[in-house]
């Protein structure tokens, strides 16, 4: 599976694409349509008629867990969470099979950074000069508040004026007219960084409909120092080509099915939005940067690839939750003591995490607590939950009785300013605001805790046991119920 194309043909044959041949409007109707579908849990779409364009749009391709797995080339989100654990793994070699086996890994890892290549499907058509025209895009219009048509799924390139190193993020692209658009890079995103540096015109390439691993890459909170371009040659265990752009001094995925080439000026910003986005309010509309195409270059017979937003769920729960099982294991580097993570689709993925840690001595929930607010993306955070290492964590009701019955709301409530998303509307001011962090842990007296903490109410796994061998003659079927955990003891810390 080289790019899209190859993609949705492996859906197709899986049964996991309908094509929709009934013309529908990419003003509104294709959001409602694919709004339900993918509430539903159902597969991806490819509308073939689109009122008013030729080219077919396709929706929904991440909109399962099936589907994610498939595009980021696993079996599972635990196996590739496990690859990436020992990518990262600090562990030196300390034999000579061991420095060969580490030589070998790192031979693997060269051989999956980015390779120029000379030409590419994307530039198979060539738009310059009068022919620039945003209009061969069937570009969404998804809500109705919205300010105009949006595309939502693009891979945004620029490179750092004084470094050249390259960022590849997703920024939407507010459709202005026919060469001008939006570019709504945040205040804290990389790309903004490059733009402020260079305090005059800053070029910029966005590729659109790609391989599904590097459009996942695109939206991964991966490290400064990782070349998000190589993270998806890693994830699909095989370089992505990249080709020169025509009228701008960057390269784009060869295979692409389009690409925006142009510039934004450091003097020019123009009202963007609203914008019905994925905490599912609209945010607001605000000053940014303008994107002036100098060139459009496409596939022959290109396919538009774009998504929609909203009211969770939606596709985009799919990808949130790769990022939380794929990064769990780059959060432990620093945090040893971490079990497990949730980030609810609920709290847009970045308003929201319940983890569970080894407590080891008292405080140790706000030290983790801290230490994740001060970790890459995680800044962003507005609530943070700290529970038990036997707690789990994606079970809600599990987690909110542990909330609602071990937490003294004076003693174990935590509210700190810092940085929010700019999305955020709750704060009074825009970028920062109230977080919260929550310790649902046991408590003892080097906490101020001095009565004692009660076990849990479960049944001894002997009886349980005994039953389990007992159940088929009680005439009771599938009245079974899930077995809870059997009783342990787990005091609470002293340290």
């Amino acid at each position: 599976m080289k790019d899209l194309r190859d993609f949705i043909k492996v859906l197709r044959d899986r049964g996991e694409l309908t094509m929709i041949d009934t013309p529908v409007d990419p003003v509104l109707e294709i959001t409602e349509i694919a709004d339900r579908v993918s509430k539903a849990g159902g597969p991806a779409l490819l509308f073939t008629r689109p009122k008013g364009h030729r080219v077919p749009i396709f929706i929904n391709q991440f909109g399962s867990d099936a589907r994610m797995c498939l595009a980021l080339r696993t079996d599972s989100y635990e196996s590739l969470a496990s690859r990436i654990e020992q990518l990262a793994s600090p562990n030196l070699p300390d034999t000579a099979w061991q420095k060969l086996k580490a030589l070998s890994k790192l031979k693997d890892l060269a051989a999956l950074q980015p390779r120029t290549v000379k030409d590419g499907a994307c530039q198979e058509v060539v738009l310059t000069g009068d022919q620039v025209d945003l209009g061969v895009l069937p570009v969404l219009t998804c809500w109705p508040l919205d300010g105009g048509p949006y595309i939502t799924l693009p891979l945004v390139f620029t490179k750092h004026p004084l470094t050249g190193r390259r960022n590849m993020g997703m920024y939407r692209l507010q459709v202005y007219d026919a060469r001008t658009t939006g570019m709504h890079w945040h205040l804290h995103k990389d790309a903004a960084e490059h733009f402020r540096d260079s305090r005059g015109k800053l070029e910029v390439a966005v590729a659109i409909g790609t391989d599904p691993a590097l459009t996942y890459a695109a939206t991964a909170p991966v490290p400064g120092v990782v070349d998000e371009v190589a993270f998806a040659g890693f994830l699909r265990g095989e370089a992505i080509d990249m080709v020169q752009c025509r009228t701008v001094d960057l390269q784009v995925p060869s295979h692409a099915e389009f690409v925006l080439e142009g510039y934004v000026d450091a003097t020019e910003r123009r009202l963007e939005g609203p914008f019905g986005d994925h905490t599912g309010y609209y945010s607001l509309a605000d000053s940014y940067p303008v994107l002036h195409l100098t060139a459009i270059t496409h596939r022959r017979e290109p396919v538009y690839s774009t998504t929609i937003v909203g009211q969770p769920p939606m596709e985009d729960t799919y990808l949130g939750r790769a990022t939380e099982r794929l990064f769990l294991p780059l959060l432990r580097l620093t945090l040893p003591e971490l079990v497990d993570m949730d980030l609810p689709k609920e709290g847009a993925f970045h308003n929201c995490a319940l983890v569970s840690v080894r407590k080891r001595y008292p405080m140790h929930a706000r030290k983790v607590m801290h230490a994740l607010w001060g970790a890459g993306q995680m800044q962003f955070c507005k609530c943070i939950v700290v529970l038990e290492e036997d707690v789990d964590v994606h079970d809600y009701a599990q987690v909110a009785w542990r909330v609602f019955n071990n937490v003294d709301w004076r003693r174990d409530v935590l509210v700190a300013d810092g940085p929010l998303d700019a999305l955020d509307h709750s704060s009074p001011q825009p970028f920062w605001g109230a977080k919260i962090g929550i310790d649902a842990t046991r408590k003892g007296p080097a906490e101020g805790h001095n009565r004692e903490w009660p076990g849990d109410v479960v049944m001894s796994q002997e009886v349980k046991d005994r039953i389990d061998g007992l159940w088929p003659e009680l005439g009771l079927g599938s009245l079974n119920a899930k077995a809870s955990p059997a009783f342990t003891t787990a005091p609470a810390q002293e340290d």
